[in-house]
């Protein structure tokens, strides 16, 4: 049985141990040095400052997988759209861990009252692009040569799901964290 929940700072060091093969033998992230855990655990800290991190926990106790929204801009008028971020680890793909964690997260940005979400996927990438659109994706910008890794250029594709209504006047966004406190 999976169980989902926030991520804690304690849980940096399983995190980088997942994201770590995306950096060295993928071009899923366009970073090429491996974090390092005091810095990945600054990344998570500054992402649960306002928007979901949360994990994926085996019935052994072990974190498989994990996603995470941040900031699409940083400009105000950027506030109800987020990019997500999804990371499994090798060997545990294709078991609806993938869904479950993206999910989870999308309940908890429509709480936030987030309108757009925003994934941006190196191209070639049929896996992905699959998975984002089984899950209501689209794709919308569709960007040439625009990262260079492991000796070979790498298109960028942009989708896009919406998941609330676009109205003329929007409440501001509820910090993750606050959402949160007003449910206890």
């Amino acid at each position: 049985m999976i169980t989902i929940r926030d991520a804690r700072l304690e849980d940096s060091k399983a995190l980088l141990a997942i994201y770590k093969p995306y950096v060295e033998k993928t071009a899923i992230t366009f970073e090429y040095e491996v974090p390092t855990e005091e810095e990945f655990r600054g990344r998570v800290s500054n992402t649960l400052q306002k928007y979901p991190y949360l994990v994926a926990v085996d019935e052994k106790g072990e974190i498989i997988g994990y996603t995470y929204a941040s900031a699409f801009k940083s400009r105000k008028a950027y506030d109800w759209s987020v990019e997500t971020s999804i990371y499994v680890r090798e060997g545990r793909h294709g078991e609806g861990l993938g869904k479950q964690l993206y999910q989870k997260l999308e309940e908890a940005l429509k709480g936030m009252g987030v309108r757009n979400l925003c994934a941006c996927i190196a191209y070639p990438n049929p896996e992905s692009e699959k998975f984002h659109e089984t899950l209501g994706y689209e794709t919308v910008a569709h960007f040439h040569k625009s990262g260079f890794k492991m000796g070979k250029w790498y298109d960028m594709i942009w989708m896009e799901k919406f998941i609330g209504e676009h109205i003329e006047e929007p409440e501001e966004i509820i910090p993750y964290p606050d959402l949160h406190k007003s449910k206890k």
